[in-house]
């Protein structure tokens, strides 16, 4: 279950981080609201998954879904590169999240 929790920590740092994009510099009120919320979510769910992963590989893998998620929706939403070596550079991040899990 604290896999679940964790992924899904991992998502709403996704849903911060595309949301910091849509602030505009925190001018936007309802972008703002909706960011800052994902922000306390992720840390919660973070925090809980906590209990029971140990502290290195939760928080790598926490980023870790955060980064290739923010990525994966750079790429889909704002046009950003999708040259061979970035995507390499996520596929790399992928494997070193599913290595943590298996490593745990």
């Amino acid at each position: 279950m604290a896999w679940i929790v964790l992924f899904l920590a991992g998502l709403f740092e996704v849903g911060w981080a595309v949301g910091l994009k849509y602030t505009e510099g925190f001018t936007r009120l309802w972008p703002t609201l909706g960011t800052v919320t994902a922000m306390i979510v992720s840390l919660g769910l973070l925090g809980l998954a906590l209990k029971s992963l140990p502290l290195g590989t939760a928080y790598a893998v926490w980023t870790g879904v955060g980064t290739v998620g923010t990525a994966v929706l750079g790429i889909a939403l704002f046009g950003e590169s999708t040259d061979a070596i970035r995507l390499a550079g996520i596929a790399m991040i992928v494997g070193g999240i599913v290595t943590l899990k298996l490593a745990t």
